[in-house]
């Protein structure tokens, strides 16, 4: 068998159930295991800490299957890790309200590497590991049967499979070619979905909550929608009742989905508009005009992708939210997010303060928001919380 060896007191975040090894904590590799391959690993004093797939490439030279070190890690073992991820879904209720949730969400199933959303009759995976990449093929035909859903599209593109040596892929996995465009229905509203080029697998489901809670808070509003991507939040905003929703994207083709999916839904044109704009030119734009709004939504692209970068992502997260709160009538709503993982909740709620303070302005949080159920936080795991967000009220 092959085996990990772990250099003397660095075993602390594995008995605490964290299932990254990094490549600082290796003393030596026993064996001749190929990228994916299985390998025990063992402490310094001999003890075997569980059983994970080997990454020779990464940083991340270790991710762990299991903590049992008599467990064996073959096909039962991912039949079960993937039917107790689906059946808690069930349990959650959630495919009862909407036609798309996520079915696997990685570390936080006990899946490292495998995320796996449903998009109605299709199932859109990505392999972001070299253990998931080794397994592909298994864990397709476990997640058909778990699911009775034959189709399986990959979308395999994220830039963090360079880091594990991979290539990226997408493409048919399992049945059909899926249409261009997917509907799914969430919590009442529809949504027309790119599954093939999309954000993400194609849409924000992690934001499923938020965007209910948006509509709470819509009814009578004027509402600012930045970052739109393909109108969730402003359909959303419609919902609720508001009275007119400005969505701005960047992106031409996303500025036509949203006006697809306004029509979807029954919405007249005329009670949003949907602007191809900056959002920092656009906000700045509405200050000089004296613009207000009722309820603004600020749900920006990942601005931390490392360490090094984190200093200036807070300056564009100062930036969104200073103006944000000098563009919000007295008693308005704000709802802002950071979707950077690197991101810590309270970096993230002083930056936000900080932006109140020099605007002027006074602001209640009246919820801290995460993501939704679906895409669950592991206690041991804090990167599986990467969604911060506030919802806030300023006077």
């Amino acid at each position: 068998m092959n085996k990990l060896i772990i250099k003397q007191g660095r075993e602390r975040s594995l008995l605490h159930g964290h299932p990254w090894l990094f490549s600082g904590a290796v003393q030596r590799v026993e064996g001749n295991p190929q990228p994916g391959t299985t390998v025990d690993v063992i402490s310094a004093d001999g003890q075997t800490l569980g059983r994970g797939a080997y990454s020779p490439s990464s940083q991340i030279r270790l991710r762990v299957w299991t903590f049992d070190p008599q467990e064996a890690v073959d096909e039962a073992f991912f039949a079960r890790r993937i039917q107790a991820a689906v059946r808690r879904r069930e349990e959650l209720d959630i495919p009862a309200r909407s036609s798309a949730f996520r079915l696997v969400a990685a570390e936080a199933d006990g899946l490292p590497g495998l995320i796996a959303d449903r998009y109605a009759d299709c199932i859109v995976c990505q392999f972001l590991s070299t253990g998931a990449e080794r397994w592909k093929k298994v864990l397709a035909e476990q997640l058909q049967q778990a699911t009775g859903i034959s189709n399986i599209y990959e979308r395999s593109d994220a830039d963090v499979r360079i880091k594990e040596g991979l290539q990226p892929q997408k493409g048919v996995l399992c049945g059909e070619e899926p249409p261009e465009l997917l509907k799914i229905e969430e919590n009442g509203m529809k949504f027309l979905v790119d599954i093939k080029a999309g954000h993400k697998t194609g849409f924000y489901l992690d934001q499923r909550d938020n965007r209910h809670l948006v509509r709470d808070h819509s009814a009578g509003a004027e509402v600012l929608n930045c970052f739109a991507y393909t109108g969730g939040f402003g359909i959303a905003a419609l919902h609720g009742g508001a009275k007119h929703v400005t969505n701005a994207e960047d992106r031409a083709d996303f500025i036509g989905r949203i006006e697809r999916n306004v029509a979807l839904n029954s919405f007249s044109a005329d009670r949003c508009a949907n602007l191809k704009a900056d959002v920092f030119q656009l906000l700045r734009q509405y200050l000089k005009e004296g613009r207000l709004f009722d309820l603004i939504i600020l749900d920006p692209p990942k601005f931390a992708e490392s360490q090094a970068n984190l200093e200036r992502a807070s300056r564009g997260y100062k930036d969104i939210n200073l103006l944000a709160f000098k563009l919000l009538r007295p008693g308005g709503t704000l709802f802002t997010f950071s979707c950077s993982g690197l991101m810590k909740m309270e970096l993230f709620q002083k930056i936000v303060a900080d932006a109140a303070a020099d605007a002027k302005r006074d602001a209640q949080i009246l919820r801290w928001l995460g993501q939704s159920a679906d895409h669950p936080v592991k206690l041991a795991i804090t990167e599986t919380q990467y969604l911060k967000g506030l919802c806030l009220r300023a006077t």
